[in-house]
């Protein structure tokens, strides 16, 4: 005959277990507080305020450079810009944009963009991209590769001698 011992904590009458269930929730939630995003010191409410200028001073230089000649006044840039916020405003509350296509591959990410989702070009087809708050100053081509990685190890026709004895079927 088998016998069942209840483990620690199934047993919800007994007032320790439950004390103990109390303290693991307790842990639980602490745990499952997300820590806050902050880019270069400034967090992301603070981010999504900033002026041009100011967006300027906390990007690396060949942003910096970029900015100041001119990016966001070029014309594909603001119908993009103005795609993806007609996409955001849009879509409901708690769903996602629809998928703005593009081949501007060499865009700097701004804090606009962020929740947007985006199709980069990357040659044939367009690989989605959500934006999220860790990719502002970085390229849409940053996030979609252009080439297959190669596999190492698989020998082809003609690579070695013993090659010449694999089947072809």
């Amino acid at each position: 005959k088998e016998r069942f011992f209840p483990t620690r904590g199934s047993c919800c009458s007994h007032p320790t277990a439950m004390a103990d269930d109390e303290e693991r929730a307790a842990e639980l939630k602490k745990k499952r507080s997300f820590r806050k995003f902050s880019f270069r010191g400034i967090d992301l409410d603070q981010m999504l305020d900033l002026s041009t200028e100011q967006l300027m001073d906390i990007l690396h230089a060949r942003a910096r450079r970029r900015f100041s000649r001119g990016l966001l006044l070029k014309r594909p840039v603001k119908q993009l810009k103005k795609k993806l916020l007609k996409a955001k405003k849009d879509c409901g509350p708690h769903d996602k944009p629809d998928v703005v296509k593009t081949h501007l591959r060499d865009m700097i990410i701004i804090p606009e963009m962020i929740g947007s989702i985006v199709g980069v070009h990357q040659g044939k087809v367009f690989t989605t991209v959500e934006i999220k708050a860790d990719m502002v100053g970085m390229y849409l081509g940053q996030f979609s590769i252009t080439y297959k990685p190669v596999r190492h190890g698989r020998p082809g026709i003609g690579a070695t001698s013993s090659s010449k004895f694999v089947p072809l079927k």
